[in-house]
């Protein structure tokens, strides 16, 4: 049983596989668009998003006549397009699809010792201003990012206003930061947002401080990622790299969209030859229907150990059950029942002839094939496209039914018939309500750790020897004596 929970619990977490069938999952198209002026052998470097809050299920890229490597070291992941000759203007595309994970981490990476930072004669007495006030009100290095970034909103500074005349926001807080030996780095981030087009990357910064990566934003000031934040470039030098090109610029377009939770965690799966994912259509629809008999079977032990009913022959209601899925309830019910009625009664005669057990079984077997032809065929005339479904019956169970019905009518007379072939119908439909549920079929298919739950569950119920609910009724008298 723990083994089968830990591993539900591993396809969840791990995998991805969601509890729920009806789960979605938003999808982010992202393209990269990247325009230059090649005059001779061209290498284009562009890198690539490596997010954790991202998950990446696809990616392409299109470049006519380009020759394109991916490459991951500790740069980054990039794309390299190469070209032995280029003129003119020249444009590479990229594109990626991510599932959102809807966390806020970063990824760890060993913090650089800053190097120190020469400022410029005229700007050292309003950086120093800067930090000797933030540095008075801080305790430590994110107490001391938190007092430098405030002072992004702020519009009335003088020594402010000065400092970023002569530097971008992100620029100007970083060489603060590194000017008091606080570890802190540049990144580029892409906001999404749905169908806009044209969009530009942002920095950002992020300060180590206390063993994690806190990210700001230095626009704005505030502190933390925001949902819709993706990160594009956490390593290396530069966003985009071209060598043997003029006017290089890159830009992203962007569409977001809903799926199917299920089907981006199998895409997002590795390939492996053990999955279940990788067989053919028809085998996967085969093995759907098969994983359901272990649910059947856990309904029928229940209702026989715990409750107490009769039904004839052990799991003859999960073979019905079965058919009951192809034909649905009320015309599966009705097909059984006119088919039962007339072996019957044709098994009747048949007893008169004083043939051989063997003889016996395999006429049946060719009556109640004849019976199901009989019945398809009135069904087809009458335009009962419904009773067509019911040739998915299993003959061979059925024959064996109406046999042990008919010896039990001889033995122990019509009423056990009833209470015995009443109990199997009890169960079958119960099994059936069981087994057609969209939440089972999805969690017997999906997550195979809960047929060792069901087989733990099967195995502490045989060794219960205790009595049956239906028994209780039949010993409530003794109680009041």
């Amino acid at each position: 049983m723990l083994s089968g929970f830990g591993y539900t619990g591993y396809r969840h977490i791990v995998d991805g596989i969601p509890l729920l069938p009806a789960t979605a999952t938003t999808i982010w198209s992202v393209e990269a668009k990247i325009n230059f002026d090649g005059n001779g052998a061209v290498e284009a470097s562009l890198a690539l998003p490596d997010d954790p809050n991202f998950e990446l299920i696809s990616e392409s890229a299109a470049s006519n006549g380009y020759g394109l490597a991916m490459t991951n070291d500790q740069a980054g992941r990039r794309a390299v397009w190469t070209r032995r000759q280029a003129d003119g203007n020249q444009q590479l595309f990229y594109t990626a699809n991510f599932a959102v994970n809807g966390g806020h981490q970063l990824v760890d990476r060993e913090p650089q010792t800053p190097a120190p930072v020469e400022w410029d004669p005229s700007l050292e007495l309003a950086v120093q201003a800067l930090l000797a006030d933030a540095f008075d009100k801080s305790a430590d290095n994110l107490s001391f990012a938190r007092q430098l970034f405030k002072l992004a909103t702020v519009n009335d500074d003088q020594n402010l206003a000065l400092l970023k005349s002569n530097f971008s926001n992100a620029d100007l807080f970083l060489q603060m930061l590194h000017s008091k030996g606080v570890p802190a780095v540049k990144v580029m981030g892409l906001e999404l947002e749905d169908g806009r087009r044209r969009q530009q990357l942002q920095a950002w910064i992020e300060v180590y401080s206390d063993q994690r990566w806190v990210l700001f934003n230095p626009r704005t000031g505030v502190e933390g990622r925001a949902d819709n934040l993706l990160l594009w470039q956490r390593f290396g030098d530069g966003v985009l790299d071209v060598r043997g090109g003029n006017n290089s610029s890159v830009s992203f377009a962007m569409i977001e969209d809903t799926r199917p939770a299920l089907a981006t965690a199998m895409d997002m799966m590795n390939d492996s030859s053990l999955s279940l994912y990788n067989l053919p259509l028809e085998e996967q629809s085969l093995l759907r229907g098969l994983f359901l008999i272990p649910i059947g079977v856990l309904v029928v032990v229940m209702l026989r150990v715990i409750v107490g009913i009769k039904t004839s022959g052990t799991f003859m209601p999960v073979l019905i059950a079965l058919a009951f899925i192809q034909t649905k309830l009320l015309t599966g019910l009705v097909g059984f029942l006119l088919i039962v009625a007339c072996g019957l009664i044709i098994r009747s005669y048949l007893s008169n002839l004083n043939l051989l057990l063997i003889s016996r079984i395999s006429a049946v077997v060719i009556v109640v094939l004849g019976i199901i032809a009989g019945f398809t065929l009135l069904a087809y005339n009458l335009g009962l496209n419904e009773g067509l479904t019911i040739t998915f019956f299993p003959m061979i169970i059925l024959a064996w039914t109406i046999e042990r019905m008919s010896i039990l009518w001889e033995e122990e007379g019509a009423h056990q018939v009833f209470v015995q072939g009443g109990g199997s119908l009890l169960v079958a439909i119960i099994t059936y309500l069981a087994m057609d549920n969209e939440l089972v079929r999805h969690w017997a298919y999906n997550f195979l750790g809960i047929h060792l739950v069901i087989l733990a569950i099967v195995l502490l119920l045989g060794q219960y020897t205790g009595y049956r609910l239906l028994e209780l009724r039949r010993f409530s008298p003794l109680k009041e004596d």
